[in-house]
């Protein structure tokens, strides 16, 4: 009587992309079994980004190897992509002609974390984020941790602003613990990407989340005040409370490369009421006669931050075209 073969058994299997490290990717089915995966030549996606395959895209395998610790299958195609989060590459360290990174894929929530402390709470990447949240149509959450470290309130009082504009906020100290029920809470039932950049502490957020220790962390540099980059790749975790979280590498240069700077204005939700009554209907707010907007700064009742980001934004675009 022959034995049961461990050679190629030809199936078609669906899944998500959970982990990308490289050319290498897992693919957990919609049975629970995760697939060690590659792709080829032939690969075919439903997306016109450079990025082939980003943790979160939904994927057809053909060719699963079985009698193997792991089973193997190549990815023959990628789903249309709901929604993606984007970086810039940095072409001196990469050699790839990609210029554009798709690092997270069909999420539901945009989780940002920034530091009370160290590194400095940056209000210009939370404006980024949240200009890039509204375009995707993401819920955006800001997560502020180190609120121990928040002695003097300033952090607090900056988070004003955004608590003004609708934005949900959790407060949190990975280093004591507070905070974690609410987040986890907010996170129950959704796909969130949590970003930001290094040394914020999201690795050590995550696994406090999940409850064991499942992601390399790290300090922020004593003698740079920045932060050290712990998360080399990005990959996708089920939380045991529901949702699931994707933990993304820093981000030095997130980009808005779906954004037109036509377009800047509607992403932020302050400039709305005013826009109507700007002279012209084409009004970019920075030098137009009759600007609404730029009057409504100059009496207050726009945050001269917000306007400031307005304008920072508009220039980095202006530098992509």
């Amino acid at each position: 009587m022959g034995t049961k073969s461990s050679a190629v058994e030809e199936k078609a299997v669906s899944g998500m992309v959970v982990e990308v490290a490289g050319a290498s990717y897992l693919v957990e089915d919609d049975g629970g079994v995760v697939y060690r995966c590659r792709t080829v030549s032939a690969t075919r996606s439903a997306n016109d980004d450079e990025s082939l395959v980003a943790v979160g895209d939904r994927v057809e395998l053909r060719h699963s190897v079985s009698g193997k610790e792991m089973p193997e299958a190549v990815i023959v195609s990628v789903e249309k992509r709901r929604s993606q989060l984007c970086r810039k590459r940095d072409l001196r360290r990469n050699r790839s002609r990609e210029k554009i990174q798709v690092i997270a894929a069909n999420i539901d929530q945009l989780v940002v974390v920034v530091s009370a402390f160290e590194p400095p709470l940056s209000q210009r990447l939370i404006d980024r984020y949240l200009v890039f949240a509204e375009s995707e149509q993401l819920h955006p959450v800001i997560v502020v941790n180190k609120m121990d470290l928040d002695e003097d309130g300033t952090a607090k009082g900056v988070m004003q602003l955004y608590e003004g504009l609708g934005c949900h906020i959790c407060y949190v100290s990975a280093c004591e613990r507070t905070g974690i029920d609410e987040l986890r809470d907010i996170l129950a039932g959704s796909v969130s990407a949590f970003s930001g950049h290094s040394g914020v502490g999201k690795s050590t957020i995550i696994n406090l989340l999940l409850g064991e220790e499942r992601l390399k962390t790290s300090e922020t540099s004593i003698k740079t005040g920045k932060g050290v980059h712990t998360t080399s790749r990005s990959v996708m975790l089920a939380l045991p409370s529901g949702g699931r979280v994707i933990d993304t590498p820093g981000i030095r240069e997130f980009s808005l490369s779906g954004i037109s700077r036509e377009n800047l204005r509607f992403y932020f939700s302050e400039f709305l009421p005013f826009m109507p009554e700007c002279a012209f209907s084409s009004c970019s707010h920075t030098v137009e006669p009759g600007c609404a907007v730029r009057d409504a700064v100059e009496s207050g009742l726009i945050q001269p931050s917000r306007y400031e980001s307005y304008l920072l934004l508009l220039e980095s675009l202006e530098e992509d075209d």
